[in-house]
């Protein structure tokens, strides 16, 4: 992965981790300003998925994506909104982060 990859996929995560907080914050609150709010930023993100698609490939760029927010999304919503997840749910975030390291391992030819 190259470092402009790296670096737009950092931007999109934390484009997505908004949306999704503000999502959050619409269920809790009712506020349909945050609701407009998370979708600009979805659309957002979403753009910011068409680079790294450009740049990455498809799979991995989607790939990365989802876990990447899988991960993040967790702290956010254990950390602001005290939601807690099970063994069994803990054990799937461990696959992610396993599936994250082995696609991040440099490849010999580009497809």
């Amino acid at each position: 992965m190259s470092p402009a990859f790296l670096l737009w996929l950092t931007g999109a995560m934390a484009v997505f981790l908004a949306a999704a907080t503000a999502s959050r914050a619409y269920i809790a609150s009712s506020n349909m300003a945050l609701l407009i709010l998370s979708l600009a930023l979805y659309c957002v993100g979403n753009l910011m998925m068409v680079k790294l698609m450009r740049e990455g490939g498809l799979g991995l760029a989607i790939s990365a994506s989802a876990i990447a927010q899988l991960l993040l999304i967790n702290v956010i919503a254990f950390a602001v909104f005290g939601e807690r997840l099970t063994s069994l749910q803990l054990a799937g975030v461990g696959l992610g982060v396993a599936a994250m390291v082995l696609m991040l391992f440099p490849v010999g030819a580009k497809s």
